[in-house]
């Protein structure tokens, strides 16, 4: 039996589709033609196995403490998720019936880990081909299928991906639990989760939004004279220019070369008013502009949200549906904005459909120049996926929602461009320098629009009187400074992130770290999350309490911004997560070795909670350092305490009076009984620590004593965290 395996239910229809009949439905399969020529056509539902939870490894493992972290598997384990067990066994009698197995995952590394991972699961051994299907149309899918190749071919494309999963699952389920636990035993609730990408992104938040409350804003001032050509027959137009800062002046200067000093501005416009200078720079051009490259999923989520105010998953959800159900666009979880040269020849066919989708568009595609080729056909630029495109398609399967016409409209207008005409800039700039210093005049004109008649503008412009041109004036004329001013400004603080300018970036990191050689090396790589994840990240960030949308803008919460406040730099910045990203493209493309990614990221996590092997849990490896603080806590509760007034003086009570009644006497010493240090979890219950002397000497027992019986040996004054007693 010929046995294909894809990704989802709709893609594994159309494949059948594309197979010739007479085709045979059963649950969780299409047979498709008669005899030894028959194939069976099967399906995931996404990742039919899930990494095994901590407890399938160690029974120990289920509960959450301390001194079992870090937790580190010998051998990985995948278990079936129960919502997709009865596909999963489908998928296992036709995988020990077929006698060769055609891989139609997404052409993308989770793609093809989801059908490895189930491949492998089941042993299977007979021979595995593998088919990219970028796009749903049958022409397209018949092709794909007539030209399938080994899937060995693409066995570094699934170690990247298995190397992520497993990242993941050591970096969020490691962190996760010891950042919760350390925030609980200071009296905190809920699950504080850390994320190998969503970390670092609501760190990009936090510091945003923290830069914008502490902004304070400073005035600075621009010098512009008024000059004018004293020649006769020269072009006597005046005209403005803007003073260059110079370095004689940098004491008055800020880091963005603004001008802070009035005093210093006033003398420079006095100084210059009514005075000769001299043309030092001339230098005018129309300057052509080819059409930016068709849309990756990045691009098209971060012009839908600057256009139409879409949410990164909306977007993705809204293409998503393009391609499945309608069938009008190609693959959208793509990260190539390039095209295959063989997919010129579907130029005018495409452009058709889209003429007939979109009747907006029908001019646009009237007048497409079909013999125009741009840079976007590009076989080296292309891997397993190309650019998002519209289809061949005609018609939707049914009537386009707004935001579907929205979507299918703006790829659509990318692809016409490539087809349009060069747009032409008019530029020019005129450098003047008088007395000892210089001033700068720009001019910038669209003169022919070319594709920029196909871009979307975001609103309105407001009505603006036109610029006039600069004088054409050559260098060495002199010039004549009628008169100066100067403006008073004030700096800006930056926007709150919104999801086109977040997600721009996600997909830009580099700008946000701060080593330089770091900084040069990411801008080569993917960014924070991957095209197909970006989406997801964000959504998980709301759902779990960290980001809430204010208006159009995303902001971090208070749990958030605490969350960050608590976590070392190198957990909250880009730098060690977009160098993972880096990582794992180079075992993509086999330079990397995913088994030496996964050992170094176990050290980088053992050195996070301050743990080198074989050393017991010690309470300053915890966030805030549990050290000794300057007031005790509570002996009954562990709760801190404050100074109060008493018939006898001043003495510690507990904060949580009156439900707790706690005191104590202020002493010069530190205290005995461990209250003088933060509180350390009971790791049975999770209520605080309290150190008590029995016969034997000091230990640890629970402050939940007589519900909970929980001891632990007492190391120099501190809980050693070995469990003496459980019950």
């Amino acid at each position: 039996m010929h046995l294909y395996i894809a990704e989802k239910p709709s893609l594994g229809r159309a494949i059948a589709a594309a197979l010739p009949g007479p085709h045979q439905k059963g649950q969780g399969w299409i047979r498709c033609g008669d005899g030894e020529n028959s194939a069976t056509v099967s399906w995931c539902i996404g990742h039919l196995l899930e990494p095994a939870e901590p407890a399938r490894y160690n029974p120990a493992w289920k509960k959450w403490r301390q001194e079992d972290l870090p937790m580190f598997p010998d051998q990985w384990q995948v278990m079936p998720k129960d919502s997709v067990r009865q596909q999963l066994k489908v998928l296992e009698s036709l995988i020990r019936q077929a006698q060769t197995i055609v891989h139609a995952g997404d052409p993308d590394r989770e793609g093809q880990l989801l059908v490895d991972e189930v491949l492998r699961y089941f042993g299977a051994s007979v021979p595995v081909q593998r088919i990219l299907i970028n796009d749903l149309t049958p022409a397209a899918v018949a092709r794909a299928i007539q030209s399938p190749r080994d899937n060995r071919e693409f066995r570094r494309l699934s170690h990247s991906a298995l190397a992520r999963q497993r990242a993941d699952w050591l970096y969020g389920l490691n962190l996760t639990r010891f950042y919760t636990l350390s925030y609980q035993q200071q009296g905190e609730q809920g699950v504080y989760s850390v994320g190998r990408v969503q970390t670092p992104v609501l760190g990009l938040v936090v510091e945003r939004d923290n830069t914008i409350e502490n902004f304070q804003p400073r005035p600075y001032f621009r010098i512009e004279g008024t000059f004018k050509a004293q020649e006769e027959e020269a072009d006597t137009q005046p005209f403005n220019a803007r003073w260059l800062p110079d370095e004689q002046f940098r004491e008055h200067l800020d880091e963005e070369n603004r001008l802070l000093s009035r005093e210093v501005a006033d003398q420079i416009a006095e100084s210059i008013k009514s005075r000769p200078g001299t043309i030092t720079e001339s230098r005018f051009r129309d300057r052509p502009e080819a059409p930016p490259l068709p849309l990756s999923l990045s691009a098209l989520q971060i012009e839908a949200g600057r256009l139409f105010r879409m949410g990164a998953k909306e977007v993705l959800d809204t293409a998503q549906n393009l391609y499945e159900r309608h069938q009008l666009i190609t693959y959208p979880r793509s990260d190539c904005r390039y095209l295959p040269e063989g997919h010129y020849s579907q130029r005018e066919q495409v452009v058709g459909a889209i003429a007939r989708v979109a009747p907006a568009l029908s001019e646009a595609c009237q007048a497409a120049d079909f013999d125009r080729k741009t840079t976007a056909w590009n076989d080296k630029q292309v891997d397993a996926h190309h650019a998002i495109i519209p289809t061949t398609r005609p018609a939707p399967n049914g009537k386009l929602t707004q935001a579907e016409e929205n979507i299918y409209g703006l790829i659509s207008r990318y692809y016409l461009m490539q087809f349009a005409a060069d747009a032409i800039h008019r530029e020019g700039r005129l450098t003047v320098r008088v007395a000892d210093h210089q001033f700068r005049a720009t001019e910038t004109a669209v003169l022919e629009p070319g594709w920029k008649a196909l871009e979307l503008k975001l609103r309105e412009q407001r009505a603006e009187p036109d610029k006039a041109p600069l004088p054409r004036l050559e260098k060495g004329e002199p010039v004549f400074c009628e008169n100066s001013h100067v403006s008073e400004r004030k700096t800006q603080p930056p926007q709150h992130f919104t999801d086109a300018t977040l997600l721009s970036a996600m997909t830009n990191i580099a700008r946000f770290v701060s080593d330089a050689e770091l900084r040069k090396t990411l801008r080569e790589t993917d960014g924070l999350g991957t095209e197909a994840t970006r989406a997801a990240i964000i959504d998980t960030l709301f759902k779990r309490d960290y980001l809430y949308r204010d208006s159009r803008h995303i902001r971090a919460t208070d749990k958030g911004k605490a969350l960050i406040g608590a976590l070392p730099e190198s957990v909250s910045k880009p730098d060690r997560t977009a160098v993972w990203e880096a990582t794992l493209e180079t075992i993509r493309r086999g330079e990397g070795d995913p088994r030496q990614f996964l050992e170094t990221l176990k050290e980088e996590i053992r050195a996070l909670m301050d743990r080198p092997e074989g050393q017991a849990a010690a309470p300053s490896g915890l966030p805030g350092n549990l050290a000794e603080t300057s007031s005790p806590h509570c002996p009954k509760c562990r709760a801190p305490m404050r100074e109060r007034d008493g018939k006898f003086g001043r003495f510690h009570a507990c904060t949580r009076y009156p439900q707790c009644r706690g005191t104590r006497p202020i002493e010069e010493t530190r205290p005995e009984d461990g209250t003088g240090q933060k509180p350390v979890p009971c790791p049975h219950c999770f209520s605080p620590l309290v150190r008590r002397q029995g016969k034997k000497g000091w230990f640890w027992g629970c402050s939940n004593f007589p519900a909970c019986r929980q001891t632990v040996d007492d190391d120099n004054g501190r809980p050693a965290l070995r469990l003496r007693k459980t019950t």
